[in-house]
């Protein structure tokens, strides 16, 4: 019988998925279905949006939001302004574009708002974030806070969020070159930590660098824990990498923490690797989060679910006892489609972004649109 000779790149896969080690889901908890949410009322809060990525509120009552073809949009007393707030010249493409923002945590004694979007120079794609100079009705550029992190069409990773200890964070994807999560030269497949002004922080992890964890493929949210300040991050898992799929993940970041991608997906317990407290098999894909009285919300994509997950502390460990996938009917369809983020509004209500305009969802009337989500007494 004559040997059958593999395609190159199929035979290139198996030879590399024998060497990534694949753990179980580290949650005892099957997730929940609940389609109308947990004693909650749903309102449209602002429409028409396109590809809507961040939402930030302002201590004097305005908000703002990214579209990802490049707008800053401005919200006024719950009325979305027409004319935008900037015009950013960004490289639209796949994945990428205007993506996260954040606001000054000293604002607005320091008027200045952060965005971190996806440009095109020479041929080649980057990704950076600036600084803005809030002007009221209008930003204008102020600085360049960090610039040349290797772009791509998709896994730009995008969320840039201010933590409790003043600092900026930064998630960046491995532009589907997974070596470069591990590459410690490289700014891809990380969290970034900068002062406001771009510095690099003194008790960063490495040396003069900005990297505060690495070992990450495409990291979307950020949430300090309210009681703790620990930090958790959402990431995406593999579409076809190695020849894996879904393992989307939630993770506690430790400073200077491995957190294994791509030579481990799942929670398979290796030492020098530190492991997700969930893990959904199926494709899920989480974007941004927020705590909530105590809980984390979790704005996920294909899902198109708002998923709580509610945590038991001890010491300092996490235990997760529930997760819910709210507005969500089973794995792949919920009433609003797909969910890029979630905050909490001064007025103690959820916000929550869709993203039905990207491509890969299913727009409906007035999409994309910025849900209110208020709690019954």
């Amino acid at each position: 019988m004559q040997a059958k000779i593999l395609p190159f790149g199929f035979a290139l896969i198996l030879f590399i998925s024998c060497f990534q080690i694949v753990g179980q889901k580290p949650q005892k908890v099957e997730d929940i279905y609940l389609p109308d949410g947990d004693k909650v009322e749903v309102k449209v809060w602002v429409q028409d949006l396109e590809i809507p990525w961040s939402l930030v509120f302002l201590p004097d009552g305005r908000a703002l939001v990214s579209e990802r073809p490049g707008r800053i949009r401005l919200i006024e007393n719950g009325k979305l302004v027409p004319e935008p707030y900037m015009i950013i010249n960004v490289k639209h493409i796949g994945e990428g574009g205007l993506m996260g923002l954040a606001v000054h945590p000293d604002f607005p004694n320091k008027p200045y708002i952060y965005a971190m979007y996806t440009y095109e120079s020479d041929g080649k794609i980057f990704n950076r974030v600036i600084r803005i100079k809030d002007e009221g009705r209008k930003g204008v550029f102020d600085k360049v806070i960090i610039d040349s992190i290797l772009g791509a069409r998709f896994h730009n990773g995008g969320r840039i969020k201010f933590g409790p200890d003043k600092m900026l964070y930064i998630t960046t994807g491995e532009i589907f070159k997974g070596e470069l999560a591990q590459d410690l030269n490289s700014l891809n497949g990380k969290i970034l930590r900068l002062t406001p002004d771009g510095e690099i922080p003194s008790d960063n992890p490495f040396p003069n660098s900005p990297i505060y964890s690495y070992g990450h493929r495409n990291p979307q949210g950020l949430a300090w824990h309210p009681e703790t300040g620990d930090l958790f991050e959402s990431e995406h898992g593999p579409s076809g990498e190695y020849g894996r799929f879904g393992h989307d993940e939630i993770n506690i970041i430790v400073k200077g923490g491995n957190y294994g991608w791509p030579k481990v997906i799942g929670a398979p317990g290796e030492k020098e690797y530190i492991d997700p407290i969930v893990v959904w098999k199926d494709a899920t894909p989480p974007s941004g989060m927020t705590f909530y009285k105590g809980d984390l919300f979790v704005a996920t994509l294909r899902s198109e679910a708002l998923i709580r997950i509610k945590l038991q502390r001890s010491g300092k460990s996490y235990k997760v006892t529930k997760i819910e996938r709210w507005f969500a009917f089973d794995k792949r369809r919920g009433k609003y489609g797909r969910l890029r983020d979630v905050v909490v509004g001064p007025d103690g209500n959820l916000y929550v972004l869709t993203s039905n305009r990207d491509g890969r969802g299913n727009p409906q009337p007035g999409d994309d649109k910025i849900y209110q989500i208020i709690f019954k007494k």
